[in-house]
């Protein structure tokens, strides 16, 4: 028997190992296959150049736990190892048995894992002993026992084993023991090795017999070795696509297109990318690409591996430059990560662009569930977005589809404004917002319509990326005042008769809204009453609902909206008409005085601009409070009188209520009101 001491720097590599080295215990098995994989594709490289000429024969890698000895057991028919590699790679940790043999095999080792040597020691973080039973695929060579018990003391002796290869024995600690359960193990098998190259078998196939389940004589093969990904895309159908998504994500919708990429340089690169039907749950969706590398499965977190807009694909992708066992923090910092993830967008925006050019058609009936997902990108990535340019499309409230380029021509000669900008008109609800939809189209505007939850942000996107556009809601301004040509419109009545009507419309809401009543010289034919709400409010807290940065502060804001009082029209016009027959004595009265404080106030604020500060008495300074003090008393009971008279105006209430209804914002108690109100008109 030899014993010994494990060549390490430090004797505090297991606990390091044990704690540190790895974020999550489980990987453990990933390892310990990955190594039994690497093993036996080194005996078939061998095989294949001439190197090894015996019988390859069963080259499963097998897994068994052992409830009462409380063990799991990693099984391989590779190479093996003789006690000399024995000491070398598995007592001298800085060695690799993977280095020696690329720089013998680098033709032919593309197959290889690659990543024996440290990773082993993994097993130590669920063990309080491993021991390594190996014979090598040398004639002649022994059988050999490696024990460890997590210090740096180690044994090898001689043993019996059957045939080459290597079975790696663990003895699971009091604190591992869940990795002791046969599901749990299994569970663990189809994360990491569902798609590895060699046969990963895991016991029996089960199956129900009298009243339970039972082994059959069936090996249960966990993985798959052929995964569409390895093969080539000119032997694969649309059918075969579909089915290894079905494959990855039994559950769901089927994709809308595939991209399969297979790149030899400047780095290794396979995989298959899905669009899935992407509606409007953004983080639903994220992380459903799955990393690899050399069919090992290494994360399906890929947020800061890939560009975040990427996040919302589905798919696999496996290049050997992915490192194996490094932190996501390093793996977003890698060079050759980093790579992949642009050379990833190119294609994804080329396959695109390609379904666009030769099948428009097809591209637009699947806009919709694209939509997100190109919106995304283009606001996240400027790469993507310069290229997005091209088949990016924009849908209007007549479901037609333009691209950026053809909508800016559609509407160039009919929605420039005064100061030459283009105005994009849109709507966000189609049946919410017809009738100002309606009077747009009316005006022959185009109305595109933008429903989707990062058009907001695509808005403020696009006007930032294209010269000399703007975009407004159909809803923002009456319908004269959306596309401004510097057009006036004379009132039916006087300036001050149009600033009294603000004060007989004035709306107090009872819920969390603000009212800002303002006259305009509309047609006479356009309603009544109106509402808009300003662009830039509203928008401001649309970004801070779907995560501006920055905007919380417009979120907290109430909603605010104009409430717009059409002066030409007739029945506005009849309402000023009785306010001046009935209020009219109590108004004049009021003007007068008003007029007469006004004229008192110029004149001592003149006689004071006149002196220095020092020479203005205490009593001029008070008269000219008192008076000003006077005025806005006199203000304040002309707005009352004005609000009084228009609280007891039905027609005044029926007219804003009209204009609340249209919006979809009248509800409980004054809906109530309203219907009762209109039965008693009628």
């Amino acid at each position: 028997m030899q014993t010994g001491k494990i060549g390490v720097t430090t004797e505090n590599i297991f606990p390091i190992i044990k704690k540190f080295l790895y974020s999550d215990h489980e990987i453990f098995l990933r390892e310990l296959i990955s190594n039994a994989v690497d093993a036996t594709q080194k005996l078939k490289t061998m095989a294949s150049v001439g190197d090894y000429k015996g019988e390859l024969g069963d080259i499963a890698v097998r897994v068994a736990v052992d409830g009462k000895k409380k063990t799991i057991t990693v099984s391989d028919c590779g190479i093996g190892m003789t006690r000399e590699e024995i000491d070398r790679y598995l007592n001298q940790i800085a060695f690799s048995s993977a280095n020696d043999f690329l720089d013998k095999y680098k033709d032919q080792s593309s197959s290889i894992i690659g990543h024996f040597g440290l990773g082993f020691y993994s097993a130590f973080m669920v063990s309080d002993k491993v021991e390594v039973i190996t014979k090598s695929y040398i004639d002649g060579s022994e059988a050999a026992k490696w024990s460890c018990d997590g210090s740096p003391e180690f044994t090898i002796e001689d043993c019996e084993r059957h045939g080459r290869g290597t079975d790696v024995v663990l003895h699971v600690d009091e604190e591992s023991k869940e990795f002791l359960e046969a599901d749990k193990i299994e569970k663990l098998l189809k994360k990491y090795c569902k798609f590895l190259p060699v046969d990963i078998i895991f016991g029996k196939e089960k199956e129900w017999k009298d009243g339970k389940m039972v082994d059959t004589e069936k090996d249960n093969v966990i993985n798959n070795t052929k995964p569409a990904w390895t093969v080539k895309p000119s032997e694969l159908t649309e059918d075969d696509y579909r089915k290894f998504y079905r494959e990855l994500y039994p559950a769901g919708d089927d994709p809308l297109f595939n991209i399969h990429l297979n790149v030899d340089y400047p780095f290794k690169l396979t995989g298959i990318l899905y669009f899935p039907k992407i509606k409007n749950n953004i983080e639903i969706q994220k992380n459903k690409i799955q990393l690899y590398s050399n069919q090992v499965f290494v994360t399906d977190s890929v947020e800061g591996i890939v560009p975040e807009f990427l996040t919302l694909l589905h798919g696999v992708l496996d290049s050997p430059d992915i490192p194996l066992n490094v932190s996501r923090s390093y793996l977003q910092s890698d060079s050759n990560v980093k790579k992949i993830s642009s050379h990833i967008t190119k294609k994804v925006a080329d396959r695109l662009s390609d379904i666009f050019k030769n099948n428009r058609e097809e591209f637009e009936r699947k806009w919709d569930n694209l939509k997100l997902f190109i919106e995304y990108g283009m606001i996240t990535e400027e790469k993507f977005s310069d290229k997005a340019s091209m088949f990016a499309l924009l849908k209007n409230t007549d479901d037609r589809y333009f691209t950026l380029d053809e909508y800016k021509d559609l509407i160039k000669e009919n929605q420039t404004d005064k100061n030459k900008t283009l105005i994009y008109l849109y709507a966000t609800d189609k049946t919410g917002q017809f009738g100002y939809i309606d009077k747009a189209k009316a005006k022959g505007y185009d109305v595109l319509l933008l429903d989707g939850q990062l058009d907001v942000h695509l808005i403020n996107h696009l006007e930032g990326k294209i010269k000399d556009i703007r975009f407004v809601r159909v809803d923002s301004d009456v319908v004269d005042k959306l596309i401004d040509r510097a057009e006036k419109r004379e009132s039916k009545m006087p300036e001050e008769k149009c600033e009294d009507l603000k004060s007989v419309f004035g709306i107090k809401s009872k819920s969390n809204e603000m009212f800002t009543v303002m006259v305009e010289n509309l047609d006479e034919n356009e309603a009544p009453v109106l509402l808009t709400q300003s662009e830039f409010m509203r928008r401001m807290k649309e970004m801070s609902q779907v995560g501006g940065g920055g905007m919380n502060f417009y979120g907290e804001l109430p909603d605010s909206y104009n409430l717009i009082v059409n002066s030409n029209h007739k029945l506005v016009v009849q309402i000023s008409d009785r306010l001046y027959a009935e209020k009219g004595t109590e108004l004049e009265q009021n003007n007068t005085e008003r007029n007469r404080l006004e004229d008192e106030i110029e004149f001592m604020e003149k006689e004071q601009i006149r002196k220095k500060e020092e020479e203005v008495s205490q009593t001029e300074k008070d008269d000219l409070e008192k008076l000003r003090k006077e005025l806005a008393d006199i203000e304040t009971s002309r707005r009352n009188i004005l609000e009084v008279f228009g609280a007891g105006q039905q027609t005044v209430k029926q007219m804003i209520d009209l204009a609340l209804l249209s919006n979809n914002m009248l509800r409980g108690e004054e809906l109530d009101a309203f219907v009762k109100r209109s039965v008693g008109l009628l």
